[in-house]
């Protein structure tokens, strides 16, 4: 039986914010949604993701169970954004492994 070990590029210890790799970049995404919802704009300025919606779609094709919201936001600069997505694990559905 042949068994499918995790990929170790997306491990926490080689995901941090300075590794641009899909894979890091995933792995941080994750673990800032299991603390809690994250925006599009967060996720750019704080985990160092260009895409997060690019990142989202493949965690949920992985099986994570991602809601999105739209919601009016400003940035850090006090400028307002218009559909600005807000990112939730499902609340009741198991995370995949």
């Amino acid at each position: 039986m042949d068994k499918k070990k995790a990929d170790q590029q997306a491990s926490p210890k080689h995901s941090g914010i300075e590794n641009t790799t899909t894979q890091a970049q995933r792995a941080r995404l994750l673990d800032a949604l299991l603390d809690g919802p994250i925006t599009t704009i967060e996720a750019r300025s704080r985990l160092n993701i260009m895409m997060p919606a690019a990142r989202v779609k493949e965690l949920r094709a992985l099986g994570h169970p991602i809601v999105t919201h739209l919601r009016n936001l400003y940035d850090d600069q006090g400028r307002r954004h218009s559909r600005v997505a807000v990112y939730y694990l499902s609340v009741g559905s198991e995370v995949a492994a």
